[in-house]
């Protein structure tokens, strides 16, 4: 197989990280032949493809309607001899149509979706997600799944295949006190954080309201630790003011030491109110922080209540908080929780596992 993965998104979050990860993976794997990855310039996706060595090949991406750059896509599949076109972006999903219904080549395209996200609000949007040329969506949960059946007629071209997180990058488990020496946290206060960006379905202001509710309680001495960006930071700043709670939550804003920093964390608290699995989950079972986490989304596909971590109810600071005080005053449930989760990322989410079953559905394409 020669593979293509194509995207033209700005940021990095998880679904980015997964193209690198799937790359990386697909290196070890004697059915792949060759693999490439088009993006859009000047980009985290091309600056760290370019940076690990891959094959990349930066594209300026105008519009996702540029027929210019739907005629270089199809070139490049031509020139290259791609067999599948992997598709991870909504303006790639576009461009790989118009680039193979106008530019015409006989390359496979395999859709990729990780939004819990209606996307039957136009009559374009559901076209090409029932384009003729779309052989596959994989998902990345069933929540995913179940919003696009609004849209997609034909029910058995998707499936799911999990999150991923590479273990080897998360091998720090044990503290050092890192984020006390640099935030200036009492010694004696437990680190209970969140990495998430500024966004409105990762619901900060639930995140807020639990602190809230914690501090009145006063039966956990703790420091409330967000990490991120977003468009959103500000007005989640001005809650926390308007809370009183200045004292309590530090905003320690973007970081990339997230390997280093995240074993600080005592508990994990994860309030998102609509997330397709919850990538982070990942890393801090493999840091062996325990988690409270939402019960929403494909969260439950990451978490397994009371075995892996808890569930608290969707937008419930009161739950939430009672959920945070029962772990926290249990050390043997931490333990149990974080050993479990840990094997449960090893045996369902690791790069290699998540890759042989995209592998798995990739070839599938080629063989029907």
């Amino acid at each position: 197989m020669n593979l293509l993965q194509i995207t033209v998104s700005q940021v990095w979050r998880g679904h980015e990280q997964k193209i690198i990860y799937l790359y990386e993976a697909f290196q070890n794997n004697p059915g792949i032949q060759n693999q490439f990855i088009l993006c859009a310039k000047n980009t985290p996706v091309h600056d760290i493809a370019t940076e690990k060595k891959m094959q990349v090949t930066g594209l300026d991406v105008s519009s996702e309607y540029d027929f210019k750059i739907a005629r270089q896509i199809s070139e490049f599949i031509k020139e290259q001899n791609i067999d599948i076109v992997f598709i991870h972006s909504s303006k790639a999903h576009t461009l790989a149509v118009i680039s193979h219904l106008v530019f015409r080549h006989s390359a496979h395209l395999v859709l990729c979706r990780t939004l819990i996200k209606r996307v039957d609000t136009n009559f374009f949007r559901k076209w090409k997600y029932n384009y003729k040329g779309i052989k596959k969506i994989i998902c990345v949960s069933n929540p995913v799944v179940d919003v696009l059946k609004f849209a997609v007629k034909d029910h058995s071209k998707m499936c799911v295949v999990g999150s991923v997180t590479d273990v080897d990058k998360f091998t720090k488990t044990k503290k050092e006190g890192l984020l006390h020496k640099e935030f200036n946290i009492p010694k004696d206060h437990k680190i209970i954080g969140n990495i998430a960006e500024f966004t409105g379905f990762k619901d900060h202001y639930t995140w807020i309201d639990t602190v809230e509710e914690l501090v009145k309680r006063s039966h956990i001495k703790a420091t409330y630790i967000l990490i991120g960006k977003g468009s959103l930071e500000n007005d989640i700043r001005n809650y926390v003011r308007k809370k009183n709670l200045e004292s309590n939550i530090l905003f320690a804003g973007f970081r990339k030491d997230i390997p280093e920093i995240l074993p600080e964390f005592d508990l994990f608290m994860f309030t998102s109110n609509n997330e397709p699995t919850g990538g982070v989950l990942l890393e801090a079972y493999a840091c062996r922080v325990p988690i409270v986490a939402a019960n929403a989304g494909g969260i439950p596909e990451v978490i397994v209540h009371n075995e892996t971590g808890l569930l608290a109810e969707v937008g419930n600071p009161i739950d939430f908080a009672d959920k945070v005080e029962y772990l926290m005053s249990s050390h043997k449930l931490q333990k149990d929780f974080t050993e479990k989760g840990y094997q449960y990322l090893v045996d369902n989410f690791t790069k290699k596992v998540i890759a042989d079953k995209m592998y798995h559905e990739l070839n599938s394409v080629l063989r029907s």
